[in-house]
């Protein structure tokens, strides 16, 4: 059995990890205290594999004092147990703005009096559990998605090797924009086959209406700037995190040239390994 415990500063961000932990398939319990943590241990041990992946968070907001939970983590670790303690911080002056937009109360304020002494007090004592964390990441430069792909990468398991999918769809302007589109690019610059009577009724899939696309020098030219561009921006959104990046190509009525670049787009990004799926939304429409 599995059994993660995340611990931390108060916003430090161990409510999102949690949030994405259960996403991965993680049974999560908050603010469960160090006496009964075993105890729950031995249930979900005992069960029928229901809890074989647990997540329990555990803070300043538990105890005043964190030795039963240092000796029941030291007792979990010597079990067969495969037990890690995550740790989320991030600096004073980052929690202390995550709290004012939040406009919660840290749980230590009433006490210390004012936030920043709080933030203090807490990692002064937080640090005995810091320390015997397996994993510690400093979340005070992550964005959501990006600590969402730290977690996939640690925590993920068979989850983690799933590669970012990118979605390709071709579109027409006069329809409107895909609303779900990441990157959208605008192909109405280029030679329009609609105006050639054997290429009208076509689309950008026609052997002839591909050829006449991309027969053109400025054609080429946006097609290797975008390439290059792509083969920047995909290896970065997937370390950010990203599972689907959807990628929008529209000319004026999508039947076309959006089609023609679109596929032309496919087969490249499939080149350079990623899973790709393509839809050409207004191919049909009139």
């Amino acid at each position: 059995m599995e059994i993660l415990i995340i611990s931390g500063l108060s916003g430090g961000g161990k409510s999102k990890a949690a949030s994405f932990l259960e996403d991965m398939g993680f049974y999560i319990v908050d603010n469960m205290p160090a006496g009964m943590i075993l105890k729950f241990a031995e249930f979900c041990a005992a069960g029928s594999g229901r809890y074989h992946r647990v997540a329990l968070v555990y803070d300043v907001r538990t105890a005043d004092s964190f030795d039963e939970f240092l000796e029941v983590l030291d007792t979990l670790r010597k079990r067969e147990y495969d037990c890690r303690l995550l740790f989320l911080e991030a600096d004073v002056g980052t929690v202390i703005k995550r709290y004012k937009e939040t406009r919660r109360m840290h749980p230590l304020q009433e006490r210390c009096g004012s936030l920043e002494t709080a933030v203090d007090r807490e990692i002064h004592l937080m640090a005995p559990v810091r320390e015997k964390a397996d994993v510690v990441i400093n979340s005070t430069t992550y964005s959501t998605a990006r600590l969402r792909g730290e977690l996939l990468r640690l925590f993920g398991g068979s989850q983690s090797a799933v590669e970012m999918q990118v979605s390709l769809v071709s579109f027409g302007f006069k329809h409107g924009l895909p609303l779900e589109a990441d990157l959208v690019f605008d192909v109405r610059f280029m030679p329009n086959p609609f105006y050639i009577d054997t290429m009208k009724s076509r689309t950008g899939l026609d052997p002839e209406v591909r050829d006449y696309v991309f027969s053109f020098r400025e054609t080429e030219q946006f097609m290797e700037k975008l390439r290059e561009l792509l083969r920047f921006v995909l290896p970065l959104y997937r370390e950010e995190g990203k599972t689907i990046l959807v990628v929008a190509v529209g000319c004026t009525g999508g039947h076309h040239r959006s089609v023609a670049v679109t596929r032309s787009l496919a087969e490249y990004i499939r080149s350079l390994g990623y899973q790709v799926t393509e839809n050409h939304r207004d191919m049909t429409r009139t």
